[in-house]
């Protein structure tokens, strides 16, 4: 009970301090109001994987204009919808001069908005969940409740020790591959391979001074050994993300070890 008190005492002190040396940026505000409701994820929030992975806003928070003010980019669609509207931005695979890959490699990320113009939905295509499986991906969601947060570097990085575990293969790299094709650069390592991709954001306009977010970076890292897919980070229209799997996989004992000779 006091453990409790002591941690929302903290995070009211936090959002004070955060108003007033952010005064003016509301929507800094609101994006801490979202990572409050994770503590109650279910409560504020619901998952559904399918050909894609959307996670649904209960109770919605955050504006249309917070993703521009915070990722200075625009989407490549604005969809008028019948209960609000749908931004679409689109992520095609691109070589070292940003030039399209063909055959074309590409996915996208959706954000549906209601007639108040608050974020109702967040859907990623099916070709991101080659990178981010969907069981993966809705418990990292799940860990950002008690993540520690980076004010300086904007980052949230959750806590290991509360990290919820799961029973669930790993893509291996052939599967992968098939639906990426080649990578950018390889970096090889005593036990692991990075395979690192291009993918330029498809936009109308980009405010000055942050063209670089345009071109999205995105690292998958192979366990040399299994071949699984175990780590990926990238950076998503200024969104950044870094996911380490195996700190969400339950370790499977190795039986052979613990025979009785």
């Amino acid at each position: 009970m006091q453990t409790g008190i002591i941690k929302r005492s903290f995070r009211i002190i936090f959002l004070l301090v955060l108003t007033a040396s952010l005064s003016g940026c509301m929507y800094w505000i609101r994006a801490y109001q979202v990572y409050l409701q994770m503590n109650e994820f279910d409560r504020h929030f619901s998952v559904l994987a399918k050909d894609d992975f959307t996670l649904f806003f209960k109770d919605p928070v955050l504006y249309s204009k917070d993703f521009v003010s915070l990722s200075k980019l625009y989407a490549s669609q604005d969809d008028l919808m019948p209960d609000g509207r749908r931004w679409r931005y689109w992520f095609r695979k691109v070589d070292g001069n940003n030039k399209l890959i063909e055959p074309e490699v590409k996915f996208y990320s959706d954000l549906q908005f209601n007639k108040e113009n608050r974020l109702i939905a967040w859907s990623f295509s099916s070709l991101f969940l080659a990178i981010a499986p969907p069981k993966f991906l809705e418990v990292s969601l799940r860990s950002i409740a008690g993540a520690e947060i980076d004010k300086e570097k904007q980052q949230l990085k959750a806590n290991s020790a509360l990290l919820q575990k799961i029973s669930e293969d790993l893509p291996k790299k052939p599967a992968v591959l098939a639906q990426l094709g080649e990578p950018f650069e390889i970096q090889d390592e005593a036990e692991q391979e990075i395979y690192i991709y291009r993918f330029l954001l498809e936009t109308h306009h980009i405010e000055a001074g942050y063209e670089d977010r345009a071109l999205n970076e995105v690292k998958i890292t192979f366990d040399k050994k299994t071949q699984e897919l175990v780590r990926m980070a990238g950076r998503f229209a200024g969104l950044k993300v870094s996911i380490n799997y195996r700190k969400f996989q339950d370790e499977v004992p190795d039986v052979t070890q613990n025979k009785q000779p």
